[in-house]
């Protein structure tokens, strides 16, 4: 859906609207040029508003759809159908970011606390009721009693998610793994040694599973910190997904090049 030029009075009132239901948008707006102060809203499958013509409308969209996956906003230029330069700033509203953890173990209790204030939507799954317990994860958004190929016929993994396997159980971990690569999930870690992790790839790669979709696994899961604490292991997985989630390799920021804390190149 293409209109004329979005109304700027209710237009951060709709993107509220929109991100409360987890529907991820972005609003484009002219900030140099002659179209000053037009609008594009770019929605899922749809775009709503104008920032003067169709062709510059296209450009920005398919940018800001871009920047949207990437969740990155900032000014970007243009150049409109008379050759005219046009400044347009992109503010990028993601939806929240999932975390589907496998395993309602001690690293699992401490994961849920940290992400929590990140603003994830947790979710835990684990067969064994004793462990998938309210009071054990009170703070959680579901808490899924069932067998990994039962759990993902219940959820929706997009590709804001995050999935940490963390069973150390071949018989729940193995198809956890198989379910989280069938998804477009963003991260995928698995608890283990090294050699554990190793002779679980074998078995997945004897069981049918590609080589390029293991290569989207995490495992050992988490940055190289040495945590030994349930809360230090839990540090070392969530700065690995935040890593990933921004294209970084997480390693020290001394001597590193480039942008640090999310600034733009």
């Amino acid at each position: 859906m293409t209109t004329g030029p979005a109304d700027s009075g209710n237009i951060f009132d709709r993107v509220h609207g929109l991100t409360e239901q987890g529907v991820p948008v972005a609003v484009a707006t002219v900030v140099f040029g002659s179209a000053l102060g037009r609008k594009l809203l770019i929605l899922p499958g749809a775009r709503d508003g104008s920032l003067g013509s169709p062709g510059l409308d296209d450009d920005v969209e398919a940018l800001a759809r871009q920047m949207l996956h990437d969740e990155r906003s900032g000014v970007r230029v243009f150049t409109d159908q008379d050759g005219e330069q046009v400044d347009v700033f992109i503010d990028v509203f993601p939806p929240p970011p999932g975390l589907l953890i496998f395993g309602a173990v001690h690293v699992a209790q401490a994961l849920v606390a940290l992400a929590r204030p990140l603003g994830y939507r947790i979710t835990v799954v684990d067969a064994r009721q004793t462990l998938a317990t309210p009071e054990r994860f009170p703070d959680v958004d579901d808490l899924i009693v069932a067998w990994p190929d039962d759990a993902f016929r219940q959820l929706t993994v997009a590709p804001s998610t995050d999935i940490a396997i963390l069973t150390h159980d071949p018989k729940f971990d193995e198809p956890a793994l198989i379910g989280a690569l069938a998804t477009p999930a963003r991260y995928i870690g698995a608890v283990g040694s090294r050699s554990t992790n190793a002779d679980r790839r074998e078995r997945l790669l004897n069981s049918g599973v590609a080589p390029e979709d293991l290569k989207r696994v995490h495992g050992p899961i988490g940055l190289d910190i040495g945590g030994q604490t349930p809360e230090e292991m839990a540090i070392s997985i969530l700065a690995e997904m935040i890593a990933a989630r921004h294209g970084r390799a997480g390693g020290p920021l001394t001597g590193s090049k480039g942008p640090i804390h999310g600034e733009q190149p």
